[in-house]
Parts: structure tokens; sequence; C-alpha cells
């Protein structure tokens, strides 16, 4: 892959990383709940599961499921009842006060790495717009005259390095936001918040279809 064709590549990943979809919102409000440790080992199940479609769509199969309305429906309305899902969770988790007065840490247990990370992995996973992403975004930057696999495995690397510094950000941004929590009052609030914002995204994906998909 030519310098400059990667240069463009890695710059277009960014910005789609960058967009505040579901997966982003889960990273930001593990970070403000947990700490950027948690959103980042969280974060790790996202990168997983593009790490997986990128492979699919290296095999071919991408295309398959994006011309499929079978595969795409079945995705889509599983992502989509799974965020509903999520954010009722986080409305309904139990808020405490912390044993030391201020201590932002202790108004909510703790749901272990394993959970968030296959909470991640799963919003992830059930968004069919990210495998018409990648069938769309990646042949876009593909040389003719050079071997596939290699540009392919390059793109697939980059994409993940760029997501990985992107949940990062959003870690980052929750961490700061942990600090300013100071009761359990505040901790109800930003969990009907996260809850809120995650029954929208289910929403709207249920109400998306392939066309607008591709937009």
């Amino acid at each position: 892959m030519q310098l400059d064709t990667w240069l463009l590549f890695s710059g277009a990943a960014l910005a789609l990383s960058m967009a505040p979809g579901p997966n982003n919102l889960l990273a930001m409000f593990n970070g403000a709940r947990h700490g950027v440790a948690s959103a980042a080992i969280g974060g790790a199940g996202r990168l997983l599961a593009f790490a997986l479609m990128i492979v699919v769509t290296a095999m071919g199969l991408g295309v398959v499921l994006a011309a499929s309305e079978t595969a795409f429906m079945i995705i889509k309305w599983g992502g989509a009842v799974y965020l509903v899902y999520l954010g009722l969770k986080s409305w309904r988790t139990k808020v405490a006060e912390p044993e030391i007065p201020g201590d932002s840490v202790g108004f909510v247990a703790h749901p272990g790495a394993m959970s968030l990370a296959r909470t991640e992995f799963l919003t992830a996973i059930g968004n069919p717009k990210a495998i018409l992403i990648f069938t769309a975004f990646f042949p876009q930057f593909l040389d003719q005259a050079d071997s596939y696999g290699p540009q392919f495995a390059i793109m697939g690397v980059t994409f993940i390095a760029m997501e990985a510094c992107v949940l990062l950000g959003y870690g980052l941004v929750g961490g700061q936001v942990k600090g300013l929590i100071r009761s359990a009052r505040h901790m109800r609030w930003l969990n009907r918040i996260s809850g809120s914002l995650l029954i929208a995204a289910g929403v709207l994906l249920a109400l998306t279809d392939r066309t607008r998909s591709n937009a």
C-alpha cells in the first residue's frame, strides 16, 4: 500500500471511529462509572468484534451479508433489542452511597472485566452498519495492481488501532465526568442519561434500512 493511500485511509478510519455511536457511548459511560481502565477493558470486546467483521469482509462474506435482506434484518433487530435492554438495565442499576463521603468509587458494583468486554462485543457485532461500512469502505483504498491480502491486513490493523485510540479518548472523557460524581443522586442521573441514549440508539437502529446505512 502506498504511503499517501495509507494516510488517506487512516484519516478516514479515524473520522469513522470518532462518530458517537453505541460503543463509544458505552466507553464513555464505563469510564464515568468505573474509570478509564474499565473502559479500555470493555473496549477489547469491541475490537474483537470489529476484527472478526474485517476478516469476514476480507473473505468476501461481507458482500453476501450486505446483499442479504434477511441477514441484515436479523442482525439489525437483534442489535436494536440488545441496546434497548442495555438502556433499561442502566435505568434500573442499583446505586448506593459510598462508605467514604465524596468518594466516587462504590456507587455501583463493578460488573467485572468479562462482562464489560462481552457487552461491548455484543453491541458491536449487533450493528449491521459496521459490516456495511467495512464492505463499502475498505475496497475504495485497494490498489488492483498489488496483492489484495497484505493491503487488507494493513487496513484492518490500522482501523483497529484507530478504534482503540478513540475508545480510550471516550473513556478519558468519561473519567473526567467520574471526578464530578459526588453523590448517589449524581450517579442515578448518569445512569438515566446513559440508559436513555442507549434506548434511543436502539430505536434509531431499528428504524434504519440498508439504504440509509450506506449513506
